[in-house]
């Protein structure tokens, strides 16, 4: 069996989103398994043309030229296409290859409201948002995705979702991401609060950082770093003063343990965005044992491991946590859940299955 996954990321080559951790994840998990993965992708600074990573072969076409990936679609002459949530990319696989199967997964199915959010809070600046928004969401995208073999979802509150924006004949299958887990926890003595995500504007960091001046009791640890350097270097220098805060800048997962480790001894995972999905930090933290405080509440995940904050009103919610070591029953009944749910093993066999269910069909 030979698997293609498109994406308009992977996580390398300075570009590290969720779209590319789970790209990523899951070719290198299916090459251990015997199955030849290529992926095509936009180049990034440093990547070349043909490039190997974890066994997957990486295909790389200019951005500017999006149609230069039609090529690229036919040399991967895979059995399978496997979109890791739309874009352009998804109708041009359907284009190029036509008599195979191809499959969706809705990761971050984004709505005209979520759009203007991203706009509102750009990464790097708004003229990038519109140019996502051309090439994930034009009309070509849609018609691919509904001439799709199969459509997935990697979290429950997108099944409905997706289903409405794009028209769909019956509900995406529920898909749960491969996620790596260490077995054993050891929390830290002192109470350690994270912040694991890039710090960009959508991402809101200065609340979880203004939070430190609150709890000088408590240990504020920031697992990350921003596209725009100017606004993280602005951000370090405010805060890096603080004497209970401290910035670890970026982790590869890929590479170590780091990420992992530094979960497993976390009481709380603090997520201030203006706008997610389901991340994949709420997975890997509350599989860690880590409680989840949060005004987004993708799957339940902040209200039923952890506290969903209403009105801004973070400290209240950290104070509930933190009391009587709420922290920690939230958090293994999200550890209980999030093994269960999304391992490595279920998750790879349910993809491989669907594959080979296709491909038969």
């Amino acid at each position: 069996m030979r698997v293609c996954l498109i994406c308009v990321e992977i996580f390398a080559w300075g570009k590290y989103g969720g779209f590319g951790r789970s790209t990523r994840m899951i070719g290198k998990e299916l090459t251990g398994r015997g199955i030849e993965v290529i992926a095509v992708v936009p180049r990034r600074a440093g990547q070349r043309a043909v490039e190997m990573l974890d066994g997957i072969r990486v295909l790389g076409f200019e951005s500017r030229q999006p149609f230069s990936a039609i090529d690229l679609f036919r040399e991967a002459d895979a059995d399978i296409y496997h979109s890791q949530e739309p874009s352009f990319g998804t109708y041009l696989a359907q284009w190029a290859m036509p008599d195979r199967k191809h499959v969706v997964t809705f990761r971050d199915t984004r709505d005209l409201k979520d759009w203007w959010i991203e706009f509102k809070y750009p990464s790097l600046s708004r003229a990038q948002v519109l140019s996502n928004f051309l090439y994930e969401d034009n009309f070509l995208v849609h018609r691919g995705i509904r001439k799709a073999d199969l459509c997935l979802a990697a979290s429950k509150l997108l099944i409905p979702k997706a289903r409405k924006k794009y028209h769909l004949a019956t509900d995406p299958l529920f898909m749960p991401s491969p996620i790596l887990f260490l077995e054993t926890v050891q929390k830290s003595e002192r109470p350690l609060v994270c912040f694991v995500a890039r710090l960009d504007r959508r991402k809101r960091p200065q609340i979880f950082l203004e939070l430190a001046r609150q709890f000088p009791e408590v240990q504020f640890e920031v697992v990350g770093m921003g596209q725009d350097k100017r606004l993280d270097q602005s951000l370090r220098s405010e805060y890096n003063d603080l004497p209970n805060v401290k910035f670890h800048g970026f982790v590869d997962q890929f590479n170590s343990n780091i990420l992992l480790d530094f979960l497993a001894k976390s009481w709380v995972l603090i997520n201030t965005s203006a706008r997610e999905s389901l991340p994949t930090t709420f997975i890997e933290a509350a599989g860690h044992g880590c409680a989840i405080l949060s005004e987004i509440d993708p799957d339940g995940f902040a209200s039923n491991f952890g506290y969903n904050v209403t009105d801004g009103d973070y400290i209240t919610g950290l104070l509930m946590l933190l009391q009587k070591n709420i922290w920690r029953t939230k958090g293994q009944l999200g550890m209980e859940y999030a093994r269960e749910t999304f391992s490595v093993e279920s998750s790879l066999q349910s993809h491989i299955q669907l594959y080979e269910s296709l491909i038969e069909s």
